[in-house]
Formats: structure tokens, sequence, C-alpha cells
């Protein structure tokens, strides 16, 4: 049986940036990742081939508006092969670097899965087992499927579906109103397929603020996004000829008819192949793992991070958690837990949506004091000039010294501009301390100094 210090369950962001760090600190170090393609969730089948057809359809999207700036383009209509050859050949790349990365030699890959045996021992597919001093679980996520009627037996997509077709669909219903549902409904409605978003919550974007969820809520009907918020779904049922869905709205029963199903209703921590229970780990009712702030479970030697752990399903969250175990694990002094009131979330719809540090439910839940400011896109230079009108930049600070407590921001390139408040926020800068800083004219950016203006008025008052 093999022995090592420190081994990593799952080879995406959390499993090799721990594997990475873990083996830099010294320890004999191994992954344990039994997919059928290497690489992870996101470079795989999450962020970056999402990102990459979403950029495609802004570009065809900004295509046909071009009587809007003048311009005559006769025709713009998506190549859904030469999309799909274009996406796969990027995420070809992506991934190959991660698998150059994995098999350099700085620490064993091995290719299976596996469950625990008992704290410290791993059993494989294979039949070999591994002990380890030390495991970081990091194992993801996958679509779950709620108790709908009718959905476990109708066939649906998924994002993974979603994400590698070659084709326009005629018509789909997505039921969902979260991140991967947004972002892809929009994506299939601009390529030309007849799409109707399903939402149980009375917004899309429902782990937003309601400002922010409205206006992108707006926008895609406005694209022509059929959107029901606010529902009960009823039944689920397919034929031949396609799927329909029966759902409660406003107090009525509404049917609708599509070719396809999209299943955006959530995902869940892939923990149940694990065994978790002979290992001491105890997770939520929903295989979410327990972690304290060091990302230990209830058996102190096995760490989690990632989505299969939370508090969120973000990559640069689960990179600082695995980092963190590792060095953890390798006894570093003078760590600190990962800061999330310098929690970033980008949400790549079109207006995109962005929101840094503490929101206003956040301050509110928790009796905070403080003050807030915002601009409309569809009043600044720049933004009007290009087309950009949906969206706002609110910014929230503590009343008494002006330190930036938060900030969102609705509207083009929102995903770029917050990052004009990550390093004060991490600094604990002020309102005054960024209004010393210079903003160029015109740009998008320059909208950040207006609700900073207005704090500072508010708070020199």
């Amino acid at each position: 049986m093999k022995t090592y210090d420190f081994i990593a369950l799952g080879g995406g962001s959390a499993g090799f940036n721990a594997a990475r760090t873990a083996a830099g600190l010294g320890l004999r170090t191994a992954i344990v990742d039994g997919a059928r393609e290497l690489g992870g969730l996101c470079i795989l089948r999450g962020c970056m081939p999402s990102k990459t057809l979403l950029y495609m359809a802004e570009v065809l999207h900004l295509a046909q508006q071009g009587k809007t700036f003048g311009l005559k383009i006769p025709s713009a209509r998506a190549d859904p092969r030469a999309m799909h050859a274009r996406k796969k050949k990027i995420i070809a790349d992506f991934a190959g670097y991660r698998v150059d990365a994995l098999t350099s030699g700085k620490f064993d890959l091995i290719r299976s899965h596996a469950r625990f045996a008992d704290p410290h021992t791993l059993e494989l597919t294979d039949g070999r087992k591994l002990r380890a001093k030390f495991f970081l679980i990091g194992t993801g996520s996958k679509v779950s499927v709620p108790p709908v009627s009718g959905l476990a037996t109708t066939p649906f997509w998924t994002s993974d579906d979603v994400l590698d077709l070659d084709f326009i669909p005629k018509s789909v219903i997505v039921l969902g109103g979260g991140i991967v549902a947004c972002e892809l409904a929009q994506f299939l409605r601009r390529i030309g397929s007849r799409v109707t978003l399903v939402q149980r919550s009375a917004n899309i974007l429902r782990d937003h603020s309601a400002d922010a969820s409205t206006l992108v809520q707006q926008a895609f009907v406005d694209e022509g996004i059929e959107l029901f918020a606010g529902t009960k779904l009823e039944k689920i049922s397919g034929d031949r000829r396609g799927v329909t869905v029966t759902f409660l709205h406003d107090g009525k029963k509404v049917t609708r008819r599509a070719a396809h199903l999209f299943n955006a209703l959530g995902r869940e921590p892939n923990t149940a192949p694990l065994h978790l229970a002979a290992a001491g780990v105890k997770t939520r009712a929903n295989g979410q793992i327990l972690i304290n702030r060091w990302q230990q479970t209830s058996a102190p030697h096995i760490y989690a991070a990632g989505d299969c752990s939370g508090p969120a399903e973000i990559v640069h969250i689960a990179i600082a958690q695995a980092e963190l175990a590792a060095r953890h694990a390798a006894g570093v002094k003078r760590l600190k837990p990962v800061d999330y009131s310098l929690l970033l979330n980008v949400v790549f719809t079109d207006p995109a949506l962005a929101t840094i540090g503490r929101l206003e439910r956040d301050l509110d839940d928790a009796g905070v004091k403080y003050l807030r400011a915002s601009y409309p896109f569809n009043d600044h230079g720049k933004s009007i000039l290009m087309e950009a009108n949906y969206g706002y930049v609110k910014v929230l600070a503590e009343p008494k010294r002006g330190r930036i407590l938060g900030a969102e921001i609705v509207g083009r390139d929102a995903g770029e501009l917050i990052h004009c408040f990550s390093g004060p926020l991490a600094m604990r800068a002020t309102v005054f301390d960024l209004l010393r800083a210079p903003w160029y004219h015109p740009t998008l950016a320059e909208i950040i100094t207006y609700p900073l203006e207005e704090l500072a008025d508010q708070i020199k008052k």
C-alpha cells in the first residue's frame, strides 16, 4: 500500500492548487482523479467554454445592431458548427496546459476514482489502496434534479449539453434563474433559439439585489426571452415532438411547449460516492461538507475546498481555500483564513452583474449603518455612445470615515469594472482615497467617480 503525506481528491481548481502548494512545501503528494477528461469543471464544462460562447454571441448581437451605430451589415447570423469548433480548440488548449501541469512530476497523478475505507485509507476503483496523513476533498459539484413531477423521467439538457451544441435549437424551455440559467438562456436567444425561462423565485438571480435582478430581467425581456418568475412547477412531460412544462404563475395555470428542455435548477456537492461516513466527515443534508475557517472537516486531518464545501462556487475562492488547506496541513505559521468580506462575484449576462464586499442585505442583517450612492449608465457619456444604457454603479460606505464596504455594478463590462474596488477594499480604503486617484475621460470606469463624489458630500455634511 502506497503512503503519502497529502492526497487531493479531484484534479480541478481546488485539488490541483492544493497539490501544487503541498508539493511545493515538501509534502509527498498525490492527486486522485478518475474523470474521463482531466482539467476540472471550470476548464472543461464551466467558466471557460461558457464565456467563450457568450463572447461569440455578444459579437453576433452587436453585429445585428449595426443599424443603431450607423453601419450597414446586411446579415449576421450564427454558424453553430464553426462556433463549436472554435470553442473546442480553445478549451483543448486550456485543458492541455492543465494536463501538462498535472503530469509534471511534481506530484503523483493517480487516474482512478476513490472512496474512504477509514479515516486515513482510500480504496480505488482499480482495487488498490492508498494511505495519507492529510487529505483535501475537491470533488466539485454535479447537476441536481429536484423532485419536480416528471422531471426525472423527461429527457433534458444540462449545462454540459448546451455548451456542446453544434446546432441552433428551434426552441428551449430553461428551468431556473440562477447564473448558469441566465447566462445560457441569453446565449441561446442570441444565436437564434426561441427561449422561455421559468424561474421559481420572485426574481431571477435571487442571490443578488432586487435592483440588479430586475434590471437584468428587463433586458432579457427586451431581447425577446419569454420570462416567468415567481412560479410553481407542477408537471413536466416529453414525447418525440418535444417537452411540455406546466406551472402556476400569478395564480393561473400556464403551459409551454418547446423542442428541448434545459434543466438549470442548480448543482449539488459531488460527495456521495466518497463514503465520507467511514472517514468521520460530516455533511449537510445536500452533501455539502462542513468545514472550519482552516478548511478542516469534522475529521481534522481531512480538508475540503471548492464547490463541495462552499460557501461560494467561485474559482478564485476554491484556489484560496485549497492553498490555505495545504499550508495548514504543512504546519505553516501565521496563516489567515479566507476573507469572505472581500467576496467578488460576476454574472456574465448582458448587462453583466458584479458585486464585491458586503451587500446591502448583509449590512442590514448585521445592523451595520452605511451610506449608499448610485449612478445610472444611461446618464454617462461613454456608456451612452456605446448604447450600453442598462445599468448602474452602486457604492456602500461607512458613514463616519467613508471606508468602502462594498459595491455593485450592473452594466457593460461590469465584471471588469468591479476590479476597480478590489485593491481599495483589501486595503480598507475610503471614498476619499479613491477620489484622489486619476480617472480618465471618457471611459466607462469614470462612472465610478459619481457615486463616490455623492458619498463624499454626504460624509462632509
